[in-house]
């Protein structure tokens, strides 16, 4: 059978667990060759390894976003391997909860390094190789939060809503070299902090359930429906899709508050 990513590869940040290995699996599926740039060595290799004995191919860098040498490296590492970058996609981030008016420069920093300054740094070193394949695609993982937030996601609610910037830049600075950017928002997703937040609950059970109903779907989102979507972003059927942000969130935007 055909697949939609045969013969591309893609460098997946932050794509050892969560919503980044979701979307290394799909794009796997897919046919694609994936790199797993995590900064986690034990989950990193455990991704990597699960695809190979899946009859995919792929394999583990070590690369802490924060630092413009590990992404040099990671990147040099991938095209050893796998000779072409096809597909970017900026992953790695971290729920932050800061109160604007006590939060340091320091944490300032560090906070923007790994939610924004990450995203820029890989798009950074991925263009130029994208540009003399004259061919490529940059999905930024951003969140609905970059357009409507809630009580105490400062800075994180910030930092997105640059990635949505950095998308149409990329997009317009760089469609003439054929590579096209765009940012996936994802809302509610069954990930570590999720399952948390629900876990830490008076009920859990009640406290699932009253989430799941703010969705018009009646469900929360697995990683596994980010990975679709961005896999066929990544795809030629995407082809005319660039600069702009496609939410996946089961709908609950579309929910006025009560």
């Amino acid at each position: 059978m055909c697949k939609r990513l045969n013969g591309k590869s893609a460098f997946v940040t932050g794509a050892g667990q969560g919503i980044g290995r979701g979307i290394a699996e799909q794009l796997a599926a897919n046919g694609a060759s994936v790199t797993i740039a995590e900064i986690n060595e034990e989950s990193g290799n455990s991704t990597a390894d699960e695809l190979c004995h899946a009859g995919c191919e792929a394999q583990f860098a070590q690369v802490d976003i924060r630092s413009e040498d590990d992404i040099k490296a990671g990147i040099a590492a991938h095209m050893e391997r796998f000779g072409a970058l096809d597909i970017l996609v900026n992953n790695a981030g971290q729920n932050q909860h800061f109160d604007a008016s006590k939060m340091t420069v320091d944490e300032w920093e560090q906070s923007m390094s790994l939610n924004l300054r990450g995203a820029w740094l890989c798009a950074k070193h991925a263009l130029p190789i994208m540009a003399q394949q004259e061919a490529g695609v940059i999905v930024n993982i951003a969140s609905v939060h970059a357009t409507m937030t809630m009580y105490n996601f400062f800075p994180y609610n910030v930092a997105k809503s640059g990635i949505l910037g950095l998308t149409r830049s990329l997009a317009l600075d760089w469609g003439k070299h054929n590579i096209r950017a765009v940012a996936v928002s994802p809302g509610w997703v069954r990930t570590q902090p999720a399952i948390d937040y629900l876990e830490q609950a008076d009920d859990p059970a009640a406290e699932e359930e009253r989430v799941r109903n703010l969705h018009p779907l009646r469900r929360i989102g697995e990683p596994k429906d980010i990975g679709a979507l961005v896999a066929f972003l990544a795809s030629d059927e995407a082809s005319y899709i660039t600069g702009t942000e496609i939410v996946i969130d089961g709908g609950i935007t579309a929910r006025h508050a009560d």
